[in-house]
C-alpha cells in the first residue's frame, strides 16, 4: 500500500461497500447465481507443518491429511511474527502491527483511526461471526468485531439460512502443554492408542538442538499433542457434515506460528514463521476461490506461491464477495481479485515478554534476509516463561557444562550478528549465515533494500523505543476514550407512538457503533450499519468503539431522546490527537538512516555518532548512546564518550537515560549510572520500569549493589517487570 495514502487517512467515511443481498455473481451460461459460502477457520496453536500431509513421516494426522486430499495445501504460507499476539494482530486488522504500533508482546496497541477488525465487514455484508475463543489481538475486543466470543460462540446460532463465518481456535498443542503435567491432559494423552504415540527414539531433531533424552521426549510430546488436535479437528469437519453444511462452506486450517519449542517459537527463523495452511472449498465455489481458475483450489493440489497473514482478512473478503477498505497492506491469495504470486513475506520481532529485542525480517522462494537492530543483545536472553520448557532447560545446563558446539551453541553466542542471509534450497534450519561471504554480496544488497523499502513504505515504528512509543501512544497514561453515540431522526411517521427512522454516530474518527434493545441483558451487540427503523416506544442501547480506545458509554434512546444508561454517564475523546501525529516528520527515515552505522566501521563512523547524541529527537539520542556505548568499550575512546554519555542521564525522554545509565555502568562508572537505573524502577509507567529492569539484568555483577530496588522489583504489579528482577537474581545465583 501506498505509504503517503496510509500515513494521511484519518477515516473511513463508513465500512467497505458490500454486494446486495446473498447474490455472488452470475455464474454464466444461465446457471443462477452463487450464495455466499460460509467459512470456518480452525486454528491451532504453536505449530509447524510438521503433519503427515506435509511429508512427515513422525505425524499420526488423518483428519488434516484428508482435508488436505480434499483441498489445497499451501506449502509456503508464513505468520507475520512468532509468537501468537502480534500474529493475531495482524490477522485481524490486516495490516502489519509494526504499522499500526502492535508487535511488542503482550502491549495495548492504539491503530489509526480507519483501522478495524476485518469482521465487521463480513457483519455489515450480512455474515454472522463467531470467534470460539481466543483474541490476543494486542488491544481490546469491540463489541463490533463478532456476533458472539467466546467458549459458547458457534455456526448454529445464526439465524435460519444466514451466512457465517466461525473461528475455532485449539489451544491443545500451546508451548505449556509440552511441559505440562496437567492430569486432564496426561489423561487425553494415555488415550491414544499404540500407533498414534510417539517414540521419542525416531524424533528428528533439528541441528541446533543437543541430542538427548529430555529434548526427544518434548519433541515426542509435541507430536503427541498434534495428534490429540487433529482428533479435534476431525470433529470440527464431522459437525460440518451433521448439519449438512460441508457443500456450502470453507474450510481453513492454520497454525498461528511456528512450533512452541526454543529457537521456534517467538524467533523469526522459518521454525517460528513457518505455519500449516490448508483450505477446502467445495466444487461449486472453486472458480470463485481461483478468481475463475477452477484448478487454484481443487482437490489434492499443492501451491508453492508465498502467502503471509496479512493476507488472509483480503482473501476472507474477496472469498465472500466484500470489498476490502484501501488500508489493508495484504493481497487476496484466493477469490474475486486474487492477487498475482508474492515475491517476498516480512517479519518482525520486538520485544518478547520481559525481553526487549529488534529484528526484522523478509524472505523470498529460496533466501531469508535477517537484520538485528540490536546486535549487542544475544539470543539467549532470559525469558522466564520460555524458561520452564525442559528443552530449554538442557540446553542452558548443557551450555554452562561447555558441551554444546555447532549449530547447538549458536543459541548462546554474546552477541548476534548485524546480518543474516541463508540459502533455504539447502539450509532449511538457518545455521549457515552467509551474510559475510562474497559470492552473495548481490542477494544480501538486495534483500537488504527490500526489507527496508517495506519498513519504510509501512512506516515500522519498531525503532521508537517502548517507554517514548508508549508516552506516544498515551500522554500521562491516560486512555482515550470513544465519543458517545449521537442519534438523528431521519423521519418520522405518524403519531407521537409511530415509526421513525433513527441514524446513530459518534465524533470519534474510526469509531464504528453497536447497538441492540435496551431489555436485552447480555449481549447480543448488533453492528449499526444503516439508519435504524423502529417504534417511537421502542428503547435501545448504542455504545461506539474503537480499537485501542475505551468504549464509549452506553447510550440509552427513548421517546426521541437520548441519555447515558444507568451510571454510566462517561464523555468522551472527539479530538484525541493520534500517535502517528506526534511522530516528527522525517523521523522514522533518520532513524533507519543512522542505523546504517551499524554497517559501518572505523573511527570515522564512531565521530559521527556523537553529533546525534545532540540530536532534537529522544529516539535518535537513544540509538546514538547505544552505539557510542558498544563501539568504545575497552577502547581508548571509552573516556571521552563517558563524559558525552554521562550529559544525558537527566534527558527527558526516560529511553535516553537508561541506556545512559547503562552505559556507564558498564564503562566502569556505575556509581553515576546505578542510582538513575534505580530511580527508573520507581518509575510510574511499567514501561519504563521494565526498560530500566532489562538495563540493570545486562550489567552482571555490578547489579549487587542495587538489590534492594531489585527485590523491592518482585513485588511489581507488573508481571514483566518482577519477573526480569526474579530473573536477575537467578543470574547472580548460577554457579
Amino acid at each position: 500500500m501506498n505509504r503517503r495514502k496510509f500515513l494521511i487517512t484519518t477515516g473511513l467515511g463508513g465500512l467497505a461497500a458490500a454486494w446486495p443481498g446473498r447474490l455472488l455473481a452470475d455464474r454464466g451460461g444461465g446457471e443462477p447465481p452463487l450464495s455466499r459460502p460460509n467459512i470456518v477457520w480452525i486454528s491451532a496453536e504453536d505449530i509447524s507443518p510438521d503433519l503427515g500431509c506435509y511429508g512427515d513421516a513422525y505425524a499420526v494426522t488423518p483428519a488434516l491429511d484428508r482435508l488436505a486430499g480434499e483441498g489445497v495445501r499451501f506449502e509456503s504460507a508464513f505468520a507475520n511474527a512468532g509468537v501468537c499476539a502480534p500474529a493475531r494482530s495482524c490477522i485481524i486488522t490486516g495490516m502489519y502491527p509494526t504499522s499500526i504500533g502492535t508487535n511488542p508482546m503482550r502491549c495495548q496497541g492504539v491503530p489509526p483511526a480507519p483501522v478495524k477488525c476485518f469482521t465487521e465487514y463480513l457483519r455489515a455484508a450480512g455474515y454472522f461471526c463467531t470467534n470460539r475463543s481466543k483474541t490476543d489481538y494486542q488491544f481490546g475486543v469491540p463489541s463490533t468485531a463478532w456476533d458472539e466470543c467466546g467458549n459458547k460462540a458457534h455456526w448454529r446460532n445464526r439465524a435460519p439460512g444466514q451466512s457465517f463465518f466461525s473461528v475455532i481456535n485449539f489451544t491443545t498443542t500451546h508451548e505449556s502443554r509440552i511441559r505440562s503435567s496437567n492430569p486432564g491432559l496426561l489423561r487425553k494423552l494415555d488415550s491414544l492408542r499404540p500407533g498414534e504415540r510417539h517414540d521419542p527414539v525416531g524424533a528428528d531433531l533439528p541441528p541446533y538442538y543437543p541430542d538427548t533424552p529430555a529434548v526427544r521426549q518434548d519433541w515426542a510430546r509435541y507430536a503427541d499433542l498434534i495428534t490429540l488436535m487433529d482428533k479435534e479437528v476431525g470433529g470440527i469437519l464431522r459437525q460440518l457434515d451433521e448439519d449438512g453444511l460441508a457443500e456450502d462452506t470453507i474450510v481453513c486450517f492454520f497454525g498461528d506460528h511456528g512450533r512452541g519449542l526454543p529457537r521456534a517459537k517467538r524467533w523469526i527463523y522459518d521454525s517460528g514463521l513457518r505455519v500449516p495452511l490448508i483450505v477446502r472449498v467445495p466444487e461449486k465455489y472453486r472458480r470463485l476461490a481461483g478468481g475463475n481458475a477452477s484448478d487454484a483450489a481443487a482437490p489434492g493440489s499443492v501451491r508453492h506461491d508465498l502467502v503471509s497473514f496479512v493476507d488472509f482478512a483480503p482473501t476472507m473478503l474477496a472469498l465472500a464477495g466484500v470489498d476490502e477498505p484501501s488500508y489493508f497492506q495484504g493481497q487476496a491469495f484466493l477469490g474475486r481479485g486474487k492477487a498475482p504470486p508474492r515475491q517476498h513475506i516480512f517479519a518482525a520481532r520486538d520485544r518478547m515478554d520481559e525481553a526487549f529485542d529488534l529484528i526484522r525480517a523478509v524472505r523470498d522462494d529460496r533466501w531469508k534476509y535477517i537484520r538485528n537492530f540490536m546486535p549487542h543483545l544475544p539470543r539467549s536472553q532470559d525469558i522466564e516463561y520460555m524458561n520452564e520448557m525442559p528443552t530449554m532447560k538442557e540446553m542452558r545446563r548443557l551450555h554452562a557444562e561447555g558441551k554444546l558446539a555447532g549449530a547447538e551453541r549458536q543459541y548462546f553466542e554474546d552477541a548476534k550478528p548485524v546480518e543474516e542471509l541463508y540459502d533455504l534450497a539447502v539450509d532449511p534450519h538457518e545455521v549457515r549465515n552467509l551474510a559475510g561471504d562474497p559470492a552473495h554480496e548481490g542477494t544480501l544488497r538486495r534483500l537488504r533494500e527490500r526489507l527496508l523499502s517495506w519498513m519504510r513504505d509501512i512506516g515500522d515504528v519498531g525503532m521508537i523505543p517502548e517507554p517514548d512509543f508508549e508516552a506516544l501512544k498515551r500522554p500521562d497514561g491516560r486512555w482515550a476514550r470513544t465519543g458517545d453515540p449521537r442519534f438523528t431522526l431521519e423521519e418520522r411517521e405518524g403519531s407521537d407512538d409511530g415509526t421513525i427512522v433513527l441514524s446513530i454516530s459518534s465524533p470519534t474518527p474510526g469509531a464504528s457503533i453497536a447497538w441492540k434493545g435496551a431489555d436485552q441483558v447480555k449481549g447480543g451487540w448488533k453492528l449499526y450499519r444503516a439508519p435504524i427503523r423502529l417504534k417511537m416506544t421502542q428503547a435501545i442501547l448504542a455504545r461506539a468503539c474503537r480499537p485501542g480506545f475505551r468504549d464509549s458509554a452506553a447510550v440509552r434512546f427513548e421517546g426521541g431522546a437520548a441519555e447515558p444508561s444507568g451510571k454510566d454517564k462517561r464523555t468522551g475523546d472527539t479530538d484525541s490527537i493520534h500517535w502517528r501525529d506526534r511522530i516528527a516528520s522525517g523521523l522514522l527515515d533518520r532513524l533507519l538512516a543512522f542505523k546504517e552505522i551499524d554497517l559501518e566501521s572505523g573511527a570515522a563512523a564512531k565521530e559521527r555518532i556523537f553529533p546525534a547524541l545532540e540530536d532534537r529527537d529522544g529516539p535518535v539520542r537513544y540509538w546514538a548512546v547505544v552505539a557510542l556505548h558498544h563501539r568504545v568499550k575497552g577502547t581508548p575512546r571509552a573516556e571521552r564518550a563517558a563524559k558525552a554519555i554521562a550529559a544525558l542521564l537527566d534527558d527527558s525522554s526516560p529511553s535516553v537515560s537508561i541506556a545512559a545509565a547503562e552505559a556507564l555502568c558498564d564503562l566502569g562508572e556505575e556509581m553515576k549510572g546505578l542510582p538513575v537505573l534505580q530511580k527508573k524502577l520507581e518509575h510510574r509507567d511499567e514501561m519504563v520500569r521494565l526498560f530500566a529492569a532489562a538495563s540493570l539484568g545486562r550489567i552482571g555483577d555490578k547489579v549487587r549493589s542495587a538489590m534492594p530496588a531489585i527485590e523491592a522489583g518482585l513485588k511489581d504489579s507488573s508481571k514483566y517487570v518482577s519477573r526480569t528482577c526474579r530473573n536477575i537474581i537467578k543470574r547472580l545465583e548460577r554457579p
